[in-house]
């Protein structure tokens, strides 16, 4: 794990590293999921490989979840405590770029609601779900500063986006570049 950037929002710390999300040692990770929460591939199949099955089992039990909306379970064998499993568009269903807003404020609402004090993120929908890689950075990086900014109570402390790759990294660098 290499900590490539990192911004002060209100004494939180915005922050982006490169590695792989289920070795991340943070109060929960984040999946990004389909609707049926089935995970079978990407981010979602890695998470349940090494997390174990009783991630799997306790997502069938929640079923269904709409996009823009996210469901919590254990984390299993991993680091982590929890997982918060975001569902996140495909391109090309419409609307995608606020379903993806949602997807994240969704995400930061629970960890919050439940206390959590830090959170690690993939670049939600990029991958299979095909959404540019340039618009998720802007999206996630802007909304998770906002939120950090407009939520001052929130027991977050550390909110972290854990890049595995050079390409997605480089636009989520550009956006933390950018932060004033």
């Amino acid at each position: 794990m290499k900590i490539v950037a990192e911004h002060n929002v209100n004494s939180k710390i915005l922050r982006l590293v490169m590695g792989d999300i289920t070795e991340r040692d943070v109060d929960a990770i984040v999946n990004a999921a389909n609707s049926h929460l089935q995970h079978g591939g990407g981010v979602a199949g890695a998470i349940v490989r090494k997390g174990g099955q009783i991630i799997q089992d306790e997502s069938n039990k929640i079923g269904f979840v709409p996009v823009g909306n996210v469901a919590i379970t254990t984390a299993g064998k991993l680091p982590s405590r929890f997982v918060i499993h975001a569902v996140g568009p495909r391109l090309g269903e419409g609307d995608e770029d606020n379903k993806l807003k949602n997807a994240i404020i969704n995400t930061l609402m629970i960890a919050s609601g439940k206390g959590l004090k830090s959170i690690s993120m993939p670049a939600i929908s990029s991958g299979i779900f095909g959404f540019p890689k340039d618009r998720c950075a802007k999206i996630l990086v802007n909304e998770a500063k906002k939120f950090l900014e407009e939520h001052k109570d929130t027991s977050l402390e550390i909110v972290e986006f854990c890049i595995f790759d050079d390409l997605t990294l480089g636009y989520f660098k550009q956006e933390f570049d950018k932060l004033s």
